[in-house]
């Protein structure tokens, strides 16, 4: 159980959005229904940023839902995307990541291979997997 590798548990099929893209790519996406609330950002498959619901919801300012608000269209997301995310192999533990997790400073951890995005895995998902190994 220990030495299981985060890629048994992770999401495989990612959303990822462009740092070229307008914030209003970033809502759409948030409004779909059970959608994890972290999205990497990718320029030709490789690992550049990341968006949190968080980062989102400052960035807008209470703009509403309307998509023709100002502020989804002149707002891009390399304006609010965090550079430089941590990331993880797909072959670390689940045990490594769920410790990097805990730490509390990440809600979400994208899973590379060299620099291309292959996954991500939340803490729901690590909590899910201990669950059901009891």
């Amino acid at each position: 159980m220990k030495s299981t590798p985060i890629s048994s548990i992770m999401t495989k099929n990612v959303v990822c959005v462009s740092p070229k893209q307008k914030i209003l790519d970033v809502k759409h996406i948030y409004e779909k229904k059970n959608f994890h609330h972290h999205i990497p950002v990718t320029e030709a498959g490789k690992l550049v940023g990341m968006v949190s619901l968080i980062d989102f919801m400052y960035s807008i300012e209470g703009a509403g839902l309307d998509d023709k608000n100002t502020v989804y269209n002149k707002l891009m997301v390399k304006d609010i995307m965090t550079s430089n995310p941590h990331s993880a192999s797909s072959n670390v533990s689940i045990e490594k990541v769920a410790h990097e997790l805990a730490k509390g400073k990440y809600h979400a951890i994208p899973i590379v291979e060299g620099d291309k995005i292959v996954g991500i895995v939340s803490t729901a998902d690590v909590i899910k997997y201990f669950l059901e190994q009891q």
